[in-house]
C-alpha cells in the first residue's frame, strides 16, 4: 500500500491484503473517453462538487458520463465510517459546503437532466447527519429545475432524531437506501451500521409518505446465500420497499472485502424474476448494476409499473 492510499484510507493501512480474482469476461466495461464525458467531469469540478461516480470507483463511469448522468455525492468527500466494501475515504470530514445547494441545482440546469440522484457520505459528526443539507438540495433544485425528478440515497442516520423526517417532508421523487448484503455479513462489511435500522427507516418512509417511491439496493459475491438473499428481498418487501437493486460486489482494492465469488448474468436474471414475483413493481438485476445506473429510465418505468398495478386494482 503507497502512503498517498495509506492517507486516503487509514482504517485500510493495517489490514492484509485480499488479492482479486480476475474478472470474468461480463464484468469488463470500457475506458472512458468520450467527449461528453470531459464535458460532464468539467461541470463537477466547475461546480465544486464530488460525484460518487469517481469516489466509489464505480465500473459505469465512462457509459453514465458520456449521457451526462453524474450521481452528485453531497456532504463533502470524507466518509465517518469505514465500509469494508467502500472506497471512498474515511477520516475527519471537513465543514458543509454553504454553496453546495446552489451549485448541485446549477449543474443539474447545465446538464439538463430529468432525473436527479444525490447521495452522500455518512456524517456521524454532525448533529443531523446531514440530513438539512439533503434538504437544501431538495428546495434549491425544486426551485431552480421544477421539472426535474429528484432520488435521493441517504445514509442511515443512525441515532439522529428526525432526520428521516426531515428529508422526507422535502419530499423527494424517491427515496432510497441500501441495504448493501445480508445481515449474517453486516459485522464484517458494515461494521457501522445495524440491518435493521437500515430496514425500519426504509419502512418509516413508508409510513410517512405511502406514495413516495422507496428504493434498495445489495450486492452480491460477498458470501452470502442465496437463501439469505431471498430473505433480504422478504425483509424489503414487508417494508413495502418499490424498487431492489442487485449487483456484484467489486473489490475496489487488495485491502478491501475479497470478493467470494462472481454471480453469473444467469444467475442475476433469476434473482430478478423472483423479485418481481415477491411484489416488487422494479427490479434491476445484472453483474454491473448499481444503485443509480439508468435511474433515470428505471424512474420512468417505476412510474409506468406503479400505474398498471393500479389500473388492474
Amino acid at each position: 500500500m503507497s502512503k498517498i492510499e495509506a492517507l486516503r484510507h487509514p482504517e485500510k493501512a493495517g489490514k492484509p491484503e485480499n488479492p482479486s480474482p480476475r474478472k470474468p469476461p461480463w464484468i469488463r466495461v470500457k475506458a472512458p473517453t468520450s467527449a461528453a464525458f470531459g464535458e460532464t467531469r468539467r461541470l463537477m469540478r466547475a461546480n465544486n462538487l464530488n460525484t460518487v461516480c469517481e469516489e466509489a470507483a464505480c465500473p459505469n463511469i465512462g457509459e453514465c458520463w458520456a449521457k451526462k448522468h453524474a450521481t452528485v455525492m453531497i456532504l463533502g468527500a470524507i466518509c465517518t465510517r469505514a465500509c469494508a466494501f467502500c472506497n471512498v475515504a474515511t477520516g475527519k470530514p471537513g465543514d458543509l459546503d454553504p454553496h453546495e445547494p446552489e451549485n448541485v441545482a446549477k449543474a443539474v440546469k447545465e446538464l439538463g437532466l430529468r432525473h436527479m440522484v444525490i447521495t452522500s457520505v455518512d456524517r456521524d459528526d454532525l448533529d443531523d447527519g446531514g440530513a438539512g443539507q439533503f434538504v437544501r438540495c431538495i428546495e434549491r433544485l425544486r426551485a431552480l429545475t421544477p421539472e426535474t425528478t429528484i432520488e435521493v440515497l441517504t445514509p442511515d442516520f443512525l441515532r439522529k432524531d428526525g432526520a428521516i423526517e426531515a428529508v422526507v417532508a422535502a419530499g423527494p421523487d424517491v427515496y432510497n437506501h441500501n441495504l448493501e448484503t445480508v445481515p449474517r455479513l453486516y459485522p464484517a462489511i458494515r461494521p457501522g451500521a445495524r440491518y435493521y435500522h437500515s430496514l425500519r427507516l426504509l419502512d418509516r418512509v413508508k409510513e410517512l409518505a405511502p406514495a413516495m417511491f422507496t428504493k434498495s439496493g445489495m450486492m452480491v459475491g460477498l458470501g452470502e446465500t442465496r437463501g439469505e438473499v431471498l430473505q433480504v428481498m422478504d425483509d424489503l418487501r414487508a417494508a413495502d420497499v418499490d424498487f431492489l437493486t442487485i449487483g456484484q460486489y467489486l473489490q475496489p482494492t487488495s485491502r478491501h472485502a475479497a470478493v467470494d465469488r462472481f454471480v453469473t448474468p444467469d444467475e442475476f436474471e433469476e434473482l430478478r424474476r423472483l423479485g418481481l414475483a415477491k411484489g416488487f413493481l422494479r427490479v434491476a438485476s445484472s453483474p454491473l448494476t448499481r444503485s443509480s445506473y439508468h435511474a433515470d429510465d428505471d424512474f420512468t418505468a417505476l412510474r409506468g409499473a406503479r400505474a398498471a398495478e393500479l389500473a388492474r386494482r
